[in-house]
């Protein structure tokens, strides 16, 4: 085993534990941009019912009804539960993708031949 695999697979842990655990603990409370593009308008709730802001012409996104919409998984009943397994496959997908890409560039590095990186002849 190299010695940065333990490195990794900390880090997949580490990863893991804040995606499915951490992450139902964050603030549902609007952000800076929510916050900002709301303001001049009237909000009932989270519906805007009158004024002027940039939400006002704003749309359902075309993947609004996917699976995975709003950081959670639309076939579990349980919020919690469903953010969970979001964000644990969020971080699984994004390793298996990062971990393929740097597989593929270090197969591809060490297939040049010898002194074609130094520009050597």
């Amino acid at each position: 085993m190299k010695r940065n695999t333990g490195f990794v697979l900390a880090g997949l842990l580490v990863s893991l534990l804040l995606a499915g655990v951490v992450s139902n603990f964050a603030s549902g409370s609007p952000d800076g941009l929510d916050s900002a593009s709301t303001r001049g308008c009237q909000v009932d709730g989270e519906e805007i019912v009158g004024g002027a802001c940039m939400a006002s012409g704003a749309r359902e996104h075309e993947l609004s009804d996917s699976p995975f919409a709003d950081y959670g998984l639309a076939a579990v009943d349980n919020a919690f539960l469903g953010t969970a397994v979001a964000g644990v496959v969020g971080v699984l997908l994004t390793f298996a993708i990062a971990g393929g890409l740097f597989w593929l560039a270090r197969v591809r590095r060490s297939q040049e031949p010898a002194g074609a990186s130094t520009g050597e002849r």
